[in-house]
């Protein structure tokens, strides 16, 4: 093993954490101060990351994270994770439903002096937005709406 893989699975390790223990302020763990992130919803820097945490952890209070798979080669870490919760504070200009959520992400980070640098992700926020009324869920063989 390699020391590039033991920090890749340690700062993956610490994400989660910093999830299940609804702590923006892991970031300092993890992500650098410059940190790159193509993400829509998060803009660039560790605070924006803060920020964000901060901002998600309201909506869900009660979340929790699963790492579901890890793949770590030379400067990459790749994530696969579930999330589960209920929606009790606002999210993006919605108000709490009380629904219970579940959100998949595949993460992809680049890595750099023991740090997060670079991130990209794939979120199914589709279904997350179907589940707290944001877009209505359509049943297909009926070509109808619940919304």
């Amino acid at each position: 093993m390699t020391d590039t893989h033991t920090d890749g699975r340690a700062l993956a390790e610490r994400y989660l954490k910093g999830l299940n223990d609804h702590d923006p302020d892991a970031v300092d763990g993890f992500v650098a101060v410059d940190y790159v992130n193509h993400n829509a919803f998060v803009a660039d820097g560790r605070e924006a990351n803060r920020a964000f945490w901060s901002t998600f952890f309201a909506a869900f209070p009660d979340i929790e994270a699963t790492m579901d798979d890890l793949v770590v080669a030379g400067d990459r870490v790749v994530g696969r994770f579930t999330y589960r919760g209920t929606h009790n504070g606002p999210l993006y200009g919605v108000p709490p439903t009380g629904n219970a959520i579940e959100m998949r992400s595949i993460d992809i980070w680049r890595t750099e002096n023991g740090a997060f640098v670079e991130h990209w992700d794939e979120l199914n926020y589709l279904e997350l937005f179907q589940q707290i009324g944001i877009i209505p869920v359509f049943d297909l063989g009926n070509r109808t709406s619940t919304a």
